[in-house]
C-alpha cells in the first residue's frame, strides 16, 4: 500500500487523462456490442479499477477494446437470436458467458500459463487484428449513413418466411422439452402456431434483419439498398467526427482528439436542435449487480458457449500482455504475466456481474497514462473511479450523444487497429511454399486465411484454424531444416577416426551406421530405408548413436520397426554411445532389453570392438 501512494500527483493526472480518453471509446464499444452504451461504461469502470488493483502491470489501463468488443458482438448477437430476439431474456446467459471468460482468465493466471501466450505466431495475430479492423469498419458503415435494417419495413418483409420457420422451429423445440410427440399430436403444434400473431412474426423478422447487418456478407448484401436510403445528417455527423479526430491530432496531442470530436459534434447536433438519432438512454444511479446470472443459471444454456468463453479469455490475455510489454518498454519495468491474467480475470468477472462487456489492457489508454505521469496501480483505479463519477453526474447528458458520432469514432478505431506493419511486409516475405503454379509465403498464407475466415465466417474458428496451419508449417520447416543436418540417408558411410583400425576380414560381416542429429517425424522416412542399405553378407549391425541427442515418438516406432526387421533376418544389432533421452524412450516400450539386450549396448567404440573381435567370426576367409 505504501508504493500505491508513492506518486499520487502523477497517478491522479495520468488516471484522469486516461479515463477521459476511455469515455468515448467505452460508449462506442458498448453501442457496437449490442448491449448499449451503459454496458460499455460499466465494463470500463470495473475492469479498469479491479484489473489495476489485482493485476501485474502497474501502469496498465484496462477496459473494453476493439478485439474483445468484436468477438463479444458476435457472441451477443448469437445468444439474442437463440432467445427470440429478446435482449432481456438473453442477458443473463450473455453475462454468464462473460463471467466464465473472467474466471477462465483467473485460471490461466493461477496455472502459470501467462508466459506461453507469447508463442502465438505473429501471422495469426496479424490476420486477426486486421480482420477486427475490417469487421468494425463494415459494421459501422450502416449507422454512419443512418440506415438501420430493422426499420426498413420493405427489407424486413423479405425475412418473413424465414421468421415463420424460426418461430415454428421454436414451437417444436418447446414441445420436445415438454415431452410432446409432435407427429402423434400435431394438433398441439397447430394450436400453438395459431397463437402466433403478425406482431410476433414482425418482431422475429426485424431481429433477423438486424442480425444480417452484423455479418460481413450481410452488410455487403445490404449496402446497395442502404446507399439508396442515406440519411445525410447522420453521414455529415460521422464524417465531421472522423475529420476532427484526424485533424485535431495535427494541431496537438495534449488533448485527446476523440474526446474533442465527441464534444464538438454532439454540441453542434444538440445545440442546433438537429433531428439526429441519439444513443440509447444511459440510466442514472449506481450500477447494480445482475443477480439473474445466479438465480436463473442453467448449465445447458451456457454449455454451447464454453469454447467461446475460452477464446475470449485467451484473446483478452493476448491483448493485455501485449500492452504490458509496451508498458514495460516505456517504464523500464517488468510486468508479472500470470498476476496480470488474474487481475484481468477478476476485472472481467466483476464487470460481467454488473452488466458490463469484457475488456483487456488498452494500449492507447496505457500510453496516455504513462506519458501523463502515471506510475502505480493507483492510476488505473483513478481512471475507473472517474468514469463512475461521469456516469453518475453526466448520464442524462451522455444519452444525447448522436449514434453517428460514435460510429465515426469506431471507424477511426477500425482503421487504427489493423496491422499495417504485417500488411506492408507481404511483398518482402520469402515465398517458401508452392500451391499448384503459385509460390506463396507461408506467413502470408496464414495471415490471409485468418483474415478472410475471421471476416466472413467466424473469428473463433479462424484463430483455431490459423494456429493449426501455423503449427503444421512450423513442424514442416523444422523437420526440413533438421533433416538436412540429420544423416540417416542411404549414403555411403565414411569411417570415423576411431574406426580406422577395423579388421579388414570383418568388414563384410559387420555393417556400421552413423546416426547424426535427432530421429523424429521429419527424418523417419529416410531412416526406414536403413535396412535396405545393409549388405546381404552382414551378420552384425553397429549403430553409433552418440550424435543422436533426441528421439520423438515417430522416431521411436521407426527404430522399433527396423530392429524387428533385422531380428527376422537373424542380424544382431549393437548400440554404441546411446544417449540419455533416446535410451529412456526405448526403455519405455521395451526395445531395451527385448530387441536390444543390455550387453549389446556399449559406452564407446573401443569396447564395441572388443566384443566384435570375440563374437563375430569371419565366414568368408578361404
Amino acid at each position: 500500500m505504501k508504493n500505491l501512494f508513492s506518486n499520487i500527483k502523477g497517478d491522479a493526472f495520468g488516471g484522469i487523462t486516461a479515463g477521459i480518453v476511455a469515455l468515448p471509446l467505452a460508449l462506442a464499444f458498448g453501442v457496437s456490442s449490442g448491449l448499449g452504451p451503459t454496458a460499455g461504461l460499466y465494463g470500463a469502470i470495473f475492469i479498469s479499477f479491479f484489473a489495476a488493483l489485482f493485476g501485474g502491470t502497474n501502469t496498465q489501463i484496462s477496459g473494453p477494446t476493439a478485439p474483445m468488443t468484436a468477438v463479444s458482438m458476435l457472441v451477443i448477437a448469437g445468444i439474442i437470436a437463440t432467445n427470440d430476439g429478446d435482449v432481456n431474456k438473453a442477458l443473463p446467459v450473455i453475462l454468464t458467458v462473460f463471467l466464465l471468460t473472467g474466471l477462465m482468465q483467473v485460471g490461466l493466471g493461477i496455472l502459470g500459463l501467462g508466459k506461453y501466450i507469447r508463442y502465438i505466431p505473429y501471422p495469426v495475430v496479424s490476420g486477426f487484428m486486421t480482420a477486427i479492423g475490417v469487421i468494425i469498419l463494415l459494421t459501422q458503415i450502416l449507422p454512419s449513413i443512418g440506415y438501420y435494417p430493422k426499420e426498413d419495413m420493405e427489407f424486413v418483409n423479405t425475412f418473413k418466411a424465414q421468421a415463420e420457420n424460426v418461430i415454428l422451429r421454436n414451437i417444436i423445440e418447446e414441445e420436445k422439452s415438454e415431452g410432446i410427440l409432435v407427429l402423434e399430436n400435431f394438433k398441439e403444434t397447430i394450436s400453438r402456431s395459431e397463437a402466433i400473431s403478425q406482431d410476433d412474426i414482425l418482431r422475429e423478422s426485424q431481429t433477423l434483419a438486424k442480425n444480417e447487418s452484423k455479418k460481413a456478407f450481410g452488410i455487403i448484401k445490404i449496402l446497395p439498398r442502404a446507399l439508396q436510403n442515406i440519411n445525410w445528417l447522420e453521414l455529415i455527423l460521422a464524417l465531421g467526427t472522423i475529420f476532427i479526430i484526424y485533424g485535431f491530432k495535427r494541431i496537438t496531442k495534449a488533448v485527446p482528439s476523440t474526446l474533442v470530436a465527441l464534444i464538438v459534434m454532439s454540441g453542434i447536433a444538440f445545440g442546433f436542435g438537429l433531428n439526429y438519432r441519439p444513443i440509447e438512454e444511459i440510466p442514472s444511479g449506481l450500477p447494480l449487480p445482475n443477480l439473474e446470472i445466479f438465480t436463473s443459471f442453467k448449465l445447458s444454456s451456457v454449455t454451447p458457449y464454453v469454447f467461446t468463453a475460452l477464446t475470449l479469455a485467451l484473446l483478452g490475455a493476448i491483448d493485455s500482455l501485449l500492452t504490458s510489454v509496451v508498458a514495460d518498454n516505456m517504464t523500464k519495468t517488468k510486468h508479472k504475466p500470470n498476476k496480470e491474467l488474474v487481475g484481468q480475470g477478476i476485472g472481467n468477472s466483476i464487470a460481467a456481474i454488473f452488466g458490463g462487456i469484457p475488456g483487456a489492457g488498452a494500449t492507447i489508454r496505457t500510453v496516455v497514462n504513462i506519458t501523463s505521469g502515471g506510475k502505480t496501480k493507483l492510476s488505473g483505479m483513478i481512471a475507473g473511479v472517474l468514469l463512475l463519477i461521469i456516469l453518475l453526474a453526466l448520464g442524462p447528458v451522455a444519452s444525447k450523444i448522436p449514434a453517428a458520432v460514435l460510429a465515426g469514432i469506431l471507424i477511426t478505431v477500425g482503421i487504427g487497429v489493423m496491422d499495417y506493419k504485417g500488411l506492408k511486409a507481404i511483398p518482402s516475405l520469402p515465398r517458401d511454399i508452392k500451391l499448384g503454379p503459385l509460390k506463396l509465403s507461408s506467413e502470408v498464407l496464414i495471415m490471409l486465411v485468418v483474415l478472410l475466415l475471421s471476416t466472413f465466417w467466424d473469428l473463433i474458428y479462424a484463430v483455431g484454424i490459423g494456429l493449426v496451419i501455423a503449427s503444421l508449417m512450423f513442424m514442416k520447416k523444422i523437420g526440413d531444416l533438421t533433416a538436412e543436418r540429420s544423416d540417416v540417408k542411404p549414403l555411403k558411410e565414411e569411417a570415423w577416426a576411431d574406426e580406422a583400425g577395423f579388421p579388414e576380414n570383418l568388414k563384410e560381416e559387420v555393417f556400421i551406421k552413423h546416426l547424426k542429429g535427432p530421429l523424429f517425424f521429419g527424418s523417419t522416412s529416410d531412416f526406414q530405408q536403413l535396412t535396405a542399405q545393409i549388405p546381404d553378407t552382414a551378420k552384425t549391425v553397429v549403430i553409433r548413436l552418440g550424435r543422436m541427442q533426441y528421439m520423438d515418438q515417430s522416431g521411436l516406432y521407426a527404430m522399433e520397426d527396423m530392429l524387428q526387421e533385422l531380428n527376422k533376418k537373424n542380424i544382431e544389432v549393437i548400440f554404441v554411445d546411446l544417449l540419455k533421452q533416446p535410451k529412456y524412450m526405448m526403455e519405455r516400450i521395451d526395445i531395451i532389453p527385448d530387441l536390444i539386450p543390455r550387453e549389446h549396448i556399449f559406452e564407446d567404440f573401443e569396447h564395441c570392438m572388443e566384443w566384435i573381435k570375440t563374437n563375430v567370426k569371419d565366414t568368408h576367409t578361404i
